[in-house]
């Protein structure tokens, strides 16, 4: 790899994430400070895994959308596992991250759902408003702020389960190498 990384900003990611199909074998696991759910592993470090010759920043950049991605798969998958949510048909998704299309395909792809993004990304604030609203009788009923809501777009997957398995499955490799890498006493290095 070369010193193009050190240029790329927020705003870059997502076309050169789309200059290349895939993330070329390559995957991320941002455990910078550990792992959350679902392994809470406080002792995980971050992790890049598959780099070759032929390793480009695009690939890079594209790999780090989709860990964001399998993040969220994770959870998703360990919330159903402990009965906390019923069976996703939909993800509603917001924030400044949502208005990444590459990154939102991705998801729909990886959780085999449609990913619906809101026309007001920053519904925390849009929240708060609704709140304020009600509290002061701007709006007599939580039914009136449901015409408010619009959908900019829906993500649909473009492709089938058993490829999304398959990127979990590596996915969760990648993670076990990331895992207990760290020790108690502030060293480094896997357990052998």
């Amino acid at each position: 790899m070369n010193r193009e990384l050190e240029t790329v900003r927020p705003g870059d990611v997502e076309p050169l994430a789309r200059s290349v199909d895939d993330a070329g074998g390559v995957l991320f696991v941002p455990a910078f400070t550990g792992l959350g759910a679902p392994y809470w592993d406080p002792y995980a470090r971050g992790t890049m895994v598959g780099l070759t010759r032929g390793t480009k920043a695009a690939h890079v950049a594209r790999a780090t959308l989709e860990s964001v991605a399998l993040q969220t798969v994770d959870v998703m998958n360990a919330m159903a596992a402990e009965g906390e949510a019923e069976s996703l048909t939909e993800l509603r998704v917001d924030g400044g991250a949502s208005r990444n299309d590459l990154l939102m395909q991705i998801q729909a792809d990886l959780l085999q759902v449609p990913i619906v993004r809101p026309e007001m990304s920053e519904t925390t604030a849009q929240g708060a408003a609704f709140l304020a609203g009600l509290g002061s009788g701007f709006w007599s009923s939580v039914e009136d702020l449901e015409e408010l809501w619009a959908v900019d777009r829906v993500f649909e997957p473009a492709i089938t389960e058993g490829e999304a398995v398959l990127r979990l499955q590596e996915w969760r490799r990648a993670v076990d190498r990331a895992r207990r890498w760290a020790r108690p006493d502030g060293s480094v290095g896997s357990e052998a």
